[in-house]
């Protein structure tokens, strides 16, 4: 008797082959928040230009912190099958550590689906602006460590990451 396979799981963004946005209308609106975090590394010299006020562009965090609130309500138009959701609170935190600029976003919706990737988005664009704002000082930046931290509310029910990191990967 040979061994049947497994069938193959329906796709949720394909349906016949094509991409599809899920169809989202009959499920519950709930309160859902999501976590996520990004790090820029400093180079010596850009460090340098941060901590002692020279960069000519201005202050990279605070450019970041509006960036990637800004970034949080862009989402949809970023992540080609992500759901335009109504983002009800965003805080974004970009900090000077040793280990270099480490963002947290926060975003909160309620919504038929979750802001995940409002948080990642968040994040990311936080850290681009960081690069952007610091270029000029060092090519060198690299972003890394984007990842979710935590979700709440949805059908999936809630997610914590291992270890939230306090420092730099």
């Amino acid at each position: 008797m040979a061994d049947t396979p497994e069938p193959t799981p329906e796709l949720t963004h394909f349906r016949n082959g094509l991409p599809r946005m899920v169809d989202v209308t009959d499920k519950a609106i709930t309160t859902r928040t999501a976590t996520a975090e990004a790090w820029v590394r400093l180079p010596a010299e850009a460090r340098a230009a941060l901590e002692a006020g020279t960069n000519p562009k201005g202050d990279p965090l605070t450019v970041a912190r509006l960036a990637g609130l800004a970034g949080s309500k862009r989402t949809a138009d970023l992540i080609l099958l992500c759901h335009p959701i109504p983002v009800t609170g965003a805080d974004v935190q970009v900090t000077l550590e040793d280990g270099g600029v480490y963002i947290t976003a926060t975003v909160r919706t309620t919504a038929p689906t979750g802001v995940e990737m409002e948080a990642l988005t968040a994040a990311s664009v936080a850290a681009l602006n960081v690069y952007d704002m610091l270029k000029a000082a060092s090519k060198a930046l690299e972003i890394t460590g984007i990842r979710l931290l935590s979700k709440t509310g949805g059908k999936s029910g809630d997610y914590l990451a291992e270890a939230a990191q306090t420092q730099s990967p």
